[in-house]
């Protein structure tokens, strides 16, 4: 039974502001049926059910959104499990079959044949005060109408051809970085070198990058060269120092003599080495501190010309993957071209240039038949299948996706593609993490729960930034990827958004580049708009140096308050939320956080950053740590500070700073890697940066 026998219509009933600036409610369009349609009990209303016309047998029947069942009498509630079509009712009658609400029927959503449809709850908690989201909260974000997007739809065939490429495009890396410079690639590198490039790229895919300028990407660059000529680790122990110092030492000499080096350079390092060698051949009683102060003076000394004679060639290795990159978006451009050729645009709707409350983004490409995904459960993990891949999620965190699908999507009623849309969208951010333990759920960390609650309300906030379905705390939020998320809520890229008014939290991926642009972003949508604009910024405390984003957003003429939070004193939600422990669901943060406010004029006036209000906010870090029993520190409240740095980041320093840290909280240098897992202090993820919403 096609969704076209339904005379139900689904619309989208998003706030539209009057040419006064007031807001009304826009009204859901009515069946066009000749009979009038009795309200259903709240209760089946909540489990999916509508009441629907059918023009073949001119008789009203019962549908389910959420299961595709189809019934000629008034469902009982949690009675039906099978699905049941009008094709096959009518047939059965017309044979002379009594038709049952029991009756076998063959399955008519893109499923496992006979396996039984799963079942969909309202709840958001996974246990009785644990929940992870609120997606009963209205926006307050306010923009002009926009036009549908025009990303090509998402398609599992397309995921995991370009799931394939990606994968190789990694092992391209990794070889590079080995046969070149005789490293592993820096951890995370490739991740962040995937958000870096994305805030500049212009081409057609939404994961890799192929329109780009500069070609070489600084991130990449900057991290491959800190691990030249070896990858300095954390150092807990003297004897570790010491073995540092000696490979330090041995690398660079060995490479200044293998490269095309200038005779100053050659002689300046190799004195330096051979120095370095001898003092640890006489020196045994050196200290842990003795050790790595020679080996911060060998850096200096050195660090200049073996940088010199590998920049050619690191150069090369970030040219090289881009080009590649670029390639493979030709090919999965192409082969979804082909996929697409018998779908038309759809009609273009009549754009008006007027305020409305935000909506998530639509594709103006109408969506393909969907191939058949399968669906099992194993506990409280739900499996999806396609061609031999499968991709899970807990059954709680799927149980929100089918609430976001049901609240976002107006193309499918029926759900026959949610299945094949939920692959598509968990498969393309397990493709962006990578295979790693661990590897990039730093990407989807987020806020503790709490927080956004104390943020909504004290400051009113209700949209995120930069989330994903999979992390969002509000069912509106910006995120990546468009054509994947935004049956699921999202509203697009944030560099891409442009609200007149509202109030937003952003906790960016921690990518310097990414953030930088984001504070310009902030910038011009303070300096354009007289309405209510408010953003609450999380970022990390990187001090020495200083990050540009965080120096820019202290100097802003729109700060109107900031303040730090303590290395080890609060937490954030893991990346991988979706599918972890609940015991692992919470980390502590390895450095600290400042939260700016950057408001303008109207904004400020309506949700000033007030003692009081500073003051419930930091309570609800406390009450988080409370709440969840994190191991760490016992810590007083924390005061408020415009710069409390005693637990700010060196982000250049030879321990290299760890951690994961956010909805993408992506670490971008190099020295704020874990490169050792001995020395995490979180003792389970380390990751560092969603949505990565580029």
């Amino acid at each position: 039974m096609t969704s076209e026998n339904h005379t139900t219509v689904k619309v989208d009933t998003s706030m539209v502001m009057s040419p006064t600036g007031s807001a009304t409610q826009g009204s859901p369009v009515s069946p066009s049926t000749s009979k009038p349609m009795p309200e259903l009990p709240d209760e089946l209303v909540q489990a999916g059910w509508s009441k629907c016309w059918s023009k073949r047998e001119n008789r009203p029947y019962w549908f389910n959104r959420f299961t595709n069942q189809s019934l000629w009498e008034m469902p009982v509630l949690g009675q039906h499990d099978v699905i049941v079509s009008e094709k096959w009712v009518s047939l059965f009658i017309e044979v002379g079959i009594p038709v049952t609400p029991t009756t076998p029927i063959v399955p008519i959503s893109p499923i496992t044949p006979g396996a039984k449809p799963w079942n969909s709850t309202t709840g958001t908690e996974d246990k009785p005060g644990q929940i992870y989201w609120d997606l009963d909260v209205q926006t307050n974000a306010v923009i002009r109408e926009r036009p549908p997007a025009n990303h090509l739809p998402p398609h599992p065939e397309m995921e995991l051809q370009r799931a394939q490429l990606t994968t190789k495009l990694r092992q391209h890396y990794h070889e590079l970085c080995y046969q070149r410079e005789g490293i592993e690639p820096p951890r995370e590198s490739f991740n962040r070198w995937l958000l870096e490039r994305k805030v500049l790229d212009k081409g057609p895919d939404p994961l890799l990058p192929s329109e780009c300028d500069p070609i070489i990407s600084p991130s990449m660059f900057r991290e491959v060269m800190n691990d030249i000529p070896i990858r300095l680790s954390r150092i807990k122990y003297k004897e570790e120092a010491r073995k540092l110092l000696f490979k330090y030492a041995e690398a660079a000499k060995k490479m200044i003599d293998s490269r095309n080096a200038t005779p100053d350079s050659r002689k300046v390092v190799k004195w330096n080495a051979e120095d370095t060698m001898n003092w640890l051949r006489r020196d045994h009683s050196a200290s842990k501190e003795d050790y790595m102060d020679r080996l911060d003076h060998l850096r200096k000394q050195c660090g200049p010309h073996v940088a010199a004679v590998a920049k050619d060639s690191v150069e090369g290795i970030c040219t090289k993957i881009y080009h590649i990159s670029a390639e493979y978006v030709r090919r999965i451009h192409q082969a979804h071209q082909a996929l697409l050729k018998d779908c038309n645009v759809s009609e273009a709707a009549d754009v008006q240039d007027r305020l409305v409350y935000c909506y998530p983004i639509r594709l103006a490409l109408p969506s393909p038949a969907q191939p058949r995904v399968e669906l099992h459960f194993e506990n409280d993990i739900a499996c999806l299948r396609y061609k031999g891949e499968m991709v899970k999620v807990n059954r709680s965190y799927f149980t929100k996706l089918e609430l976001l699908y049901r609240y976002s999507s107006i193309d499918d009623p029926r759900f026959e593609k949610f299945l094949s849309r939920v692959w598509c969208l968990i498969k393309r951010y397990l493709v962006m993490f990578g295979a790693g333990v661990n590897e990039g759920t730093g990407l989807q960390g987020a806020l503790p729960v709490p927080v956004f609650e104390a943020l909504n309300k004290q400051f009113g906030v209700t949209f995120e930034c930069f989330a994903s379905p999979l992390n969002s705390y509000f069912k509106q939020f910006c995120s990546a990827f468009p054509d994947t998320d935004g049956f699921f809520g999202s509203r697009g890229p944030f560099l891409n958004f442009s609200p007149a008014s509202g109030s937003f939290e952003a906790n960016p991926p921690f990518s310097e580049e990414l953030m930088d642009a984001m504070v310009t972003h902030f910038e011009k949508l303070l300096e354009k708009s007289s309405e209510p604009l408010s953003f609450i910024i999380f970022v990390p405390e990187w001090r020495d140096p200083l990050t540009p984003a965080l120096h820019r957003m202290e100097t802003s003429a729109f700060l109107r308050h900031q303040m730090s939070v303590p290395a080890f004193e609060h937490e954030y939600r893991s990346g991988s939320q979706h599918i972890c422990k609940k015991e692992e669901m919470y980390y502590k943060a390895v450095h600290g956080t400042v939260i700016i406010f950057l408001q303008n004029a109207a904004g400020f006036a309506k949700w000033e950053p007030t003692p009081e209000r500073i003051q419930e906010l930091l309570a609800a870090y406390q009450v988080s740590r409370r709440a969840l029993g994190s191991p760490g520190p016992s810590t007083a409240p924390t005061t408020l500070s415009p710069a409390s740095a005693g637990g700010s980041g060196d982000k250049d320093s030879i321990a290299a700073k760890t951690a994961p840290e956010r909805s993408a909280s992506l670490d971008t240098s190099p020295a704020r890697q874990d490169n050792s897992s001995s020395s995490n202090p979180v003792g389970k993820t380390t990751p560092p940066s969603e949505t990565a919403s580029v």
